[in-house]
């Protein structure tokens, strides 16, 4: 396969840049935002946490499917679909007349975000040599960085001086953006270790372990620890943690190559969002 010149490498990566920051950036904008939606829908606190809540229990639970089935069945493929789900679902929040609509639309969007996010990474690792894929995955982490930084920043602008669903609207030309970019320059990629089989069971259980846990560590602070759902959703969740990496371990083709974590881009880029969330 030959290695895609320098438009292409740069186009892809600012499709990612721009795709990936969307998600990123909703999941704080939407913070300053809570007061102006709360009075406009009428909204419950219980709903107003679940606005927050349902984007980040659908991304954690699914964030891992939607890598996996990226490396299946195309990454570029499942990055548009990505992107248009997210933008649809980000239509339907700003257009929510109702605090039970904007908490189905934002669960969407985090559906949307989880096979966004994961493929942009793996869409930069098919696309930059090894030479450059250093540079390319750490401009991906600064840009994202900044972005999710500026988001609270830009929703607090356009709550005060447009509306709380501008914040929502705004994704729609940045989506089109990434889709005519990625059209243009991006190129499909898989991996090509797959033999036509998904390890459902491994997705199966990621779902479990992922979502478990988010549910739990989110509704933690408004039931209590010792709240029946909260300590079976993080006992459930710990256990199918477990039953997932002995499962990977073993499997011929896993969801998620446990031997990625020695990659040292791969590390790099995590250590980056990591530093990044810790000053948020």
């Amino acid at each position: 396969m030959t290695t895609p010149d320098g438009g292409v490498r740069r186009g892809t990566l600012v499709a990612t840049i721009v795709g990936s920051s969307m998600s990123f950036v909703d999941a704080t904008v939407v913070n300053v935002a809570l007061p102006s939606l709360q009075t406009d829908l009428h909204a419950t606190l219980t709903q107003v946490q679940w606005v927050v809540e349902a984007y980040a229990l659908f991304l954690g639970a699914l964030i891992l499917v939607g890598g996996s089935i990226g490396d299946q069945f195309g990454r570029k493929r499942m990055f548009l679909l990505g992107v248009i789900v997210f933008t649809a679902a980000s239509l339907l929040c700003g257009l929510a007349t109702s605090a039970q609509a904007l908490i189905a639309a934002r669960a969407l969007q985090g559906i949307g975000a989880a096979f966004l996010v994961p493929g942009s990474l793996a869409i930069i690792s098919a696309t930059f040599p090894e030479s450059e894929r250093g540079r390319a995955i750490g401009t991906w982490s600064a840009f994202s960085s900044i972005t999710t930084a500026i988001g609270p920043v830009t929703g607090g602008w356009l709550v005060e001086h447009v509306s709380w669903r501008a914040a929502f609207f705004v994704n729609v030309p940045l989506a089109a953006v990434v889709i005519v970019l990625s059209v243009r320059f991006m190129r499909e990629s898989r991996d090509a270790s797959r033999d036509g089989r998904i390890d459902w069971s491994g997705a199966a259980l990621a779902i479990l372990a992922l979502g478990g846990i988010v549910f739990g560590l989110l509704e933690w602070p408004a039931l209590g620890f010792s709240h029946p759902l909260v300590l079976g959703s993080l006992i459930a969740g710990m256990l199918s943690t477990v039953l997932f990496l002995v499962l990977e371990a073993r499997c011929q083709h896993p969801m998620l190559p446990l031997d990625l974590f020695r990659s040292r881009p791969f590390a790099l880029a995590t250590k980056r969002r990591e530093r990044s969330r810790r000053r948020q």
